[in-house]
């Protein structure tokens, strides 16, 4: 490798080494003015928290109202409840003829031998 060519990689190697420490101090300026911004809406939040938590013991403490009375319900009527029957259904017989099937069981004689 040639002086020309070692002088040109170390200008590059330097250019970036300087881009990154600058892309590294504006990310680190940025993220401390995101975290004050953050803390402030925290802040501003948990006071909202605060004042709700506040309104809702003030309403635990309070005695709720009475509940209105329940109005009278009829006696139930002494008549017994239907009865009820289950019929099952007729079975279903599905009958496959095929050919050749005479219908013997096999032990016996008479079919086509």
């Amino acid at each position: 490798m040639n002086k020309a060519h070692l002088t040109i990689l170390a200008l590059l190697f330097a250019g970036s080494a300087v881009l990154g420490a600058v892309a590294v101090t504006r990310t680190t300026h940025l993220g401390a003015a995101s975290n004050a911004a953050e803390n402030a809406t925290v802040a501003a939040q948990t006071h909202q928290l605060s004042a709700y938590a506040a309104t809702l013991q003030k309403q635990l403490k309070s005695k709720p109202p009475a509940l209105p009375a329940l109005p009278k319900a009829p006696a139930p009527s002494a008549a017994a409840a239907p009865r009820i029957v289950y019929q099952q259904p007729p079975p279903v017989v599905v009958t496959v003829h095929r050919k050749g099937d005479d219908g013997s069981d096999g032990g016996g004689g008479g079919g086509n031998d």
